[in-house]
């Protein structure tokens, strides 16, 4: 057990793939959790699973688009459980095509999905996590966003580095709380990721080629376990930085 446990955490699109992964991970350190996403039955699953490894866990439905619903997923945390010490902003609708073919509502869609999102949960946590002496934040970035050829992917590229330019902002101008902001850019065993293999096997066969370690991470034991330690006070001292948890394949420098 690490210095987690007692803690609380808000993770959205926890029913599945790597919200599933890094519930299940932080679950096992004793920290409680609020269970966010769009289908119930999914994140009441994932809060199962949670409870079998002795955690306590709340499963709520949450749009992330709906600012009404991010408030009422951080309100939920504070009633249920006192205040709020990890946020994992995982959600995200991917708006993937050549330029010409993404449509507005679909560019609209990963925006208000991804950076939106994380902002509107980044400023409703910060006021509970300054309360209680500290606290990590977590969003999400892509290798998408600095591919060596974005075509195909310049409006999912372009929403996930808007991520990482919050994630910046937030970690100078919140540090003073001691809260940490930090993004992830993974690689893992996710049904997205095995939807796109499925449509796309030559390039995903070429992508392989390019990951020093040969595989995508594990769910819970790659990308789950290293969310716990980044969450941990070994790692105190790391903040506005982005992490590319993806077997050494990306080049974020």
């Amino acid at each position: 057990m690490t210095d987690l446990k007692g803690k609380t955490a808000l993770i959205t699109g926890a029913g599945q793939g790597v919200g599933q992964g890094i519930a299940l991970a932080l679950a096992s350190e004793g920290v409680s959790l609020v269970l966010a996403g769009r289908t119930v039955e999914k994140v009441e699953q994932t809060a199962r699973l949670a409870a079998e490894r002795g955690a306590r866990a709340i499963a709520i439905g949450c749009n992330v688009k709906s600012a009404e619903d991010l408030t009422a997923a951080v309100e939920r945390a504070v009633s249920e459980f006192g205040g709020l010490d990890i946020l994992v902003n995982n959600a995200q609708e991917v708006p993937l095509g050549p330029l010409d073919k993404v449509t507005d509502e679909a560019f609209l869609a990963g925006f208000e999905s991804g950076p939106l999102a994380s902002f509107r949960l980044m400023k409703l946590a910060r006021p509970h996590m300054a309360a209680r002496g500290g606290g990590t934040i977590i969003n999400f970035a892509s290798s998408a966003g600095i591919r060596w050829d974005m075509a195909g992917y310049g409006c999912y590229g372009a929403v996930k580095q808007a991520t990482r330019a919050l994630t910046r902002a937030a970690a100078s101008e919140w540090g003073g709380d001691n809260i940490r902001v930090l993004t992830i850019a993974p690689h893992a065993e996710s049904p997205g990721l095995k939807g796109w293999i499925e449509k796309n096997p030559e390039e995903a066969a070429a992508f392989f080629r390019t990951i020093p370690l040969g595989r995508v991470g594990e769910l819970e034991q790659d990308i789950g376990r290293a969310i716990v330690a980044l969450c941990g006070q070994d790692l105190r001292y790391l903040t506005g930085a982005t992490i590319p948890l993806d077997g050494g394949q990306a080049n974020f420098d």
